[in-house]
């Protein structure tokens, strides 16, 4: 097929910047790459790359299309690997990214099922809440929390987190409990410190359909989402935490959620991943194991 070698070659000139390394990639020659993705670019009718002596860059329509491509090869992909039987033999290392408190309390006891399940498999776990470069860190697999803003990796949602907005009720006791937006302000807050910026995570809800986004005045900043649940159950103030964090506390009682009519909207939880012809059997059957949560 033509028109889908076209579309390839697009494809892995624009995860390796350049024809030449596209090329000594897949055994073509630069030329024939270059050529093919023209006529693409002719055939649609519009511009995909930027394009140097040196490297290529891609065009906001390029973006879109190879956004759009990579979903179809991994979509290939899987057939692929249905029909050859790949998924029999799992072994190699696991190198899996994920968020700290959302790692420790969902991640890890999935990949320990799965590792029981494939003992030839091995675990390379990193928890941290800042990103990283997939590629040039050798990472498998990335969890990754809201919305996703490179391009160039695939992603499959698989979860959905809701931040809550809580309280001992020792706290709500003391100071009462909050009726509207308006009376957060006479209230003491418990707010994270993002790590990535240093900023303060800015509270959010829903008020009659829109998307409300507060800064509350705080006296408390942690850069730790478990240590926010510990210093709310000290009656320390209200704090706006994921929904997986607080779940047993609720049960039990010992949190109490405030104002929960003005929840915000779920975000999406998404495992990423760089894009590859034929995806190992280990990040396959870890991508199937997730998507069971």
């Amino acid at each position: 097929m033509q028109g889908l070698q076209q579309f390839l070659a697009f494809t892995e000139t624009a995860k390796h910047g350049s024809f030449a390394a596209a090329a000594r990639e897949s055994g073509s020659a630069p030329s024939t790459l270059a050529k093919a993705v023209m006529r693409l670019e002719q055939s649609l009718g519009v511009k995909l790359f930027h394009r140097t002596t040196r490297q290529v860059t891609l065009t906001p329509d390029g973006e879109r299309l190879y956004h759009r491509c990579q979903r179809v090869l991994a979509e290939i992909e899987d057939l692929h690997a249905d029909a050859a039987g790949t998924r029999a033999a799992v072994t190699g290392t696991l190198r899996v990214d994920m968020p700290i408190v959302f790692g420790r309390r969902v991640i890890l006891p999935l990949l320990a099922r799965l590792k029981q399940q494939h003992p030839g498999l091995e675990l390379d776990l990193r928890l941290q809440d800042g990103y990283v470069d997939l590629i040039k860190d050798g990472i498998d697999l990335a969890i990754r929390v809201g919305a996703l803003q490179d391009s160039s990796l695939v992603a499959r949602r698989f979860a959905s987190q809701t931040l809550l907005l809580v309280a001992s009720p020792a706290y709500l006791e003391q100071q009462g409990n909050p009726s509207s937006l308006r009376a957060l302000a006479q209230h003491r807050a418990i707010v994270f410190r993002m790590p990535t910026s240093g900023r303060d995570r800015p509270w959010q809800f829903v008020q009659r359909g829109h998307a409300v986004t507060m800064h509350p005045r705080s006296e408390l900043r942690l850069n730790d989402g478990e240590a926010m649940v510990h210093t709310a159950l000290l009656g320390l103030g209200l704090a706006q935490l994921p929904n997986y964090m607080v779940m047993d506390e609720l049960g039990d009682g010992r949190l109490v959620e405030v104002l929960p009519s003005l929840r915000p909207g779920a975000m999406p939880i998404s495992a990423v991943y760089p894009s590859q012809r034929l995806l190992p059997p280990r990040v396959r059957v870890a991508l199937e194991a997730l998507s069971t949560l």
